[in-house]
Formats: structure tokens, sequence, C-alpha cells
């Protein structure tokens, strides 16, 4: 079980580096001080370093801001903000976000962790950019996640991978500029927008998204009864 009550004074605290089990990970991670980020990678520990407003609080905020929106309109649709998600036994990242259907892909376990692969991640990759779009990446395609978002803040460039034929295959923005979604129907993204932080005209979009046929449909999916 993943909790803070093992004694710290017996437990080895987590080092940046360090290669470890899952569950060596999680008895050391419960030792440490409340206040401690750390991921297991591909089996290896990744320390969180000190967060700039510019290349990742605000984007951060800016991309939780959206998927938000669209949760609020897709009720059976989880949004979670820097969760533990228990990929693989290698694997125990804090993705910056996560949109899922529990029991789709993944479930919420009852220690209230996410078990398995959210249908969807997002990163904010400033000096985290080369795990980011290598190992991460690596273990979410190999952990069936399904669309793979990374903004890479100080290159002012947005990824969203999709994945096809067990690859990730980039998606494009269309005429309009615009990225839609293939296992979200109405999650659409103004991607000049916001890159600009012209969050009015993100958010204008994505009510299009949501007025769609597509997303009505969706909605009926989650929710049979009610419609």
């Amino acid at each position: 079980m993943f909790t803070r009550s093992e004694s710290r004074r017996d437990v080895l605290l987590l080092e940046n580096g360090d290669r470890l089990s899952r569950a060596e990970f999680e008895r050391r991670y419960a030792a440490m001080p409340e206040d401690t980020k750390a991921e297991l990678v591909e089996g290896v520990v990744y320390m969180a370093s000190p967060l700039r407003i510019r290349s990742h609080g605000e984007p951060h905020g800016d991309i939780t801001g959206w998927l938000w929106t669209y949760k609020t309109m897709t009720p059976g649709v989880v949004l979670g903000i820097e969760p533990t998600v228990r990929l693989d036994l290698e694997n125990e990242p804090q993705p910056d976000a996560v949109l899922l259907v529990p029991g789709r892909q993944a479930v919420i376990d009852a220690d209230d962790y996410i078990e398995g692969a959210p249908e969807l991640i997002a990163e904010i990759a400033a000096s985290s950019v080369a795990i980011d779009l290598h190992d991460k990446k690596r273990a979410y395609r190999r952990n069936q996640v399904q669309e793979y978002i990374v903004w890479r803040t100080l290159e002012g460039q947005l990824d969203w991978f999709v994945l096809e034929a067990d690859d990730y295959q980039a998606q494009r923005p269309d005429e309009q500029g615009i990225v839609r979604s293939r296992i979200f129907p109405g999650l659409w993204l103004a991607v000049s927008a916001l890159l600009a932080g012209d969050m009015v005209t993100v958010l204008s979009v994505l009510q299009q998204g949501v007025n769609s046929s597509e997303h009505q449909a969706f909605m009926r999916s989650l929710h049979p009864l009610n419609f």
C-alpha cells in the first residue's frame, strides 16, 4: 500500500537517478517529506525541479483550464492534475494532466490512485523535454495511452500524438488551425491561440467542439439512459 506511515528512519530516501522497482519506489516515496514530487519513468527516479512561471506554471494553468472546461461539459470524464499513475511495474509518473473515463482503459484503485493508462496525457515540457519526448513517450506508447500532448514551451511548439498501430503519429492542425481529439469527441484545440495565450479563442473553439454532433453522440455513449 502506498502510504506515508512507514518510519522515515527505516527507509532509504529517494535520490534523483535511482533505479528501482515500482514497489521499492512507492516504499521510499512514502517516507519522503509531504511536498516531495518524484516520478518513476522506465525504472529511473526523477525528482522535480523548481518550476518557473512563464515556461511551466502559466502554460500548465492554461491547458488545465481548457481540459477542465471540457470536463465540466462532459459528465463521466475525469480530469486529474499531477496524479500518480500506476502505469506498469517500471513506471509511476505524475503527468501534468490526464483525462480518462474510469473503466475504459484505466481504473481508480482502492488506494485512490490511477491504475493503468489514461486515454489522454498532457505534459508541459521546458527543462523536461528530453524525458517527455523520449522515455515517457516510450512508456506511454507501450501502455496504450491513446493521445499524448507535449507543450514544448521554450520552443513555442505543441505536439499532439495519436496512437496508431502501436506507434505515435503526430496529429496536425486542420486548415482552421484546430486539432480535434479522436478519443474525446468535442475536445478541440486552437493550437496557435493556445501558444499565444489567447484563451478567449481557445475556449470559444472548445465550445464549438462541445456543441458538435460528435460530442452529443459521445455523451449518449456515456449516459445511454439519459438520451
